[in-house]
């Protein structure tokens, strides 16, 4: 086990009926906030109008910023740093999914700098110091709601990269399942996957002698298998959708990452992926992961096996263990079928062989992804091939 430290600092507030105990939440932090949300789900259902009364019964005052969508964009980022700056603003308060808190971070830590906020995403600069941010939870998926990290889409070359640090823990977040009722079926196997595909990330490690965390990791995939299903056929199943909430935070709350290295790889090739096509991050994630892990199960044969022995139940075969991690392998790709995503790149997707070396090309641009196996673009184009047949 490596050295580590661990730090988190979000209040989460779990539970039915939570949402309203935002504003007295917020009210803590400040007295006007930006409320930043997507594309109008919360109004449809009744959220915004919840979250709305309580900030107003807590005297907060608030300023609206809409328009947060999947893989959230530069451009709206910029749209409420002049928003927040000119209005005076100095706390943000994401409702929505990844999308809505990623942007709102963003948002949180452009503030404060007087440059451009790709600069921190490019290496350029590095963040000192950014507002705080709430969270009303309404799709599990990302961990953005208890992670120190987002990812940002910039137009301008559709580059899509990620940012880490203290400064992007929420304050708190309020995880109630109830507000998942009412999503898409193939919104919750997004999560699901996305979920999932953070566990795997930490999973395959070449760190030695990670039981505990092994452990962990085993235990939410397993739950994942488990209750994502049951969520997916009934989305009004409170138990079910509780369960992958809580997954979906313990996913990337860096918990199960403690004292061992983590890879990124996937996650990398899936970003250049969905900022070209603009798929689903979590069905990129069902095309890319599969296709890495055929690509480097060699590496450590052993650690797969126990994969698939530990988190799909196959039987573990001394003589060919070989055949068991592929076995594993084949019922991920089965399991994630199940759940209605797709294991190889749509066959409509304009130009992709044509795009696979640009993909590969830009995945290795401040540096080549990877620590389980180091990649290179050479590499990753073979990754991408996989993932086409």
């Amino acid at each position: 086990m490596d050295n580590f430290t661990f730090l988190n600092p979000t209040e989460i507030i779990f539970g039915k009926g939570t949402q309203k105990e935002v504003g007295a939440l917020t009210a803590k932090h400040s007295k006007k906030v930006l409320l930043h949300y997507g594309g109008g789900s919360i109004k449809r259902t009744g959220l915004y109008d919840q979250v709305v009364q309580s900030l107003k019964e807590a005297g907060v005052e608030y300023v609206e910023l809409g328009g947060a969508q999947p893989n959230p964009r530069l451009s709206l980022v910029r749209k409420g740093i002049d928003l927040v700056r000119s209005e005076g603003i100095d706390f943000i308060l994401a409702v929505g999914g990844g999308s809505a808190i990623d942007s709102a971070k963003c948002i949180a830590v452009g503030v404060p700098y007087e440059g451009d906020v790709w600069d921190f995403f490019t290496a350029k600069a590095t963040p000192k110091t950014a507002l705080g941010v709430g969270v009303v939870l309404t799709i599990p998926a990302a961990g953005s709601e208890s992670s120190n990290s987002l990812v940002i889409t910039n137009e301008d070359g559709w580059y899509k990269l990620a940012l880490a640090g203290d400064f992007a823990f929420p304050k708190f977040s309020i995880l109630n399942p109830e507000l998942t009722f009412t999503l898409p079926t193939y919104q919750i196997a997004c999560g699901i996957t996305d979920m999932f595909a953070h566990v795997m990330e930490r999973y395959f490690t070449n760190t030695k002698n990670v039981d505990l965390t092994d452990k962990l990791c085993e235990a939410i995939m397993r739950s994942i298998i488990l209750n994502g299903p049951k969520a997916i056929s009934d989305p009004s199943n409170y138990d079910a959708q509780a369960e992958v909430m809580w997954c979906g935070a313990l996913a990337h709350n860096n918990l199960v990452g403690t004292g061992r290295e983590s890879d990124w790889a996937s996650h990398r090739l899936e970003h250049e992926l969905s900022a070209i096509y603009d798929i689903a991050h979590g069905a990129g994630l069902a095309i890319v992961f599969p296709a890495w892990m055929k690509h480097v199960y060699k590496h450590d044969v052993t650690r797969f096996a126990q994969y698939a022995n530990k988190v799909f139940g196959v039987e573990y075969d001394f003589w060919n263990p070989e055949a068991t991690a592929l076995e594993g392998i084949a019922r991920l790709e089965h399991f994630l079928e199940g759940i209605g995503m797709p294991i190889r790149m749509p066959q409509d997707l304009e130009n992709i062989e044509g795009n696979i070396p640009i993909m590969a090309k830009k995945a290795c641009e401040i540096d080549c992804p990877g620590v389980f196996v180091k990649l290179n673009p050479e590499e990753i184009e073979k990754i991408y091939r996989k993932a086409l047949n």
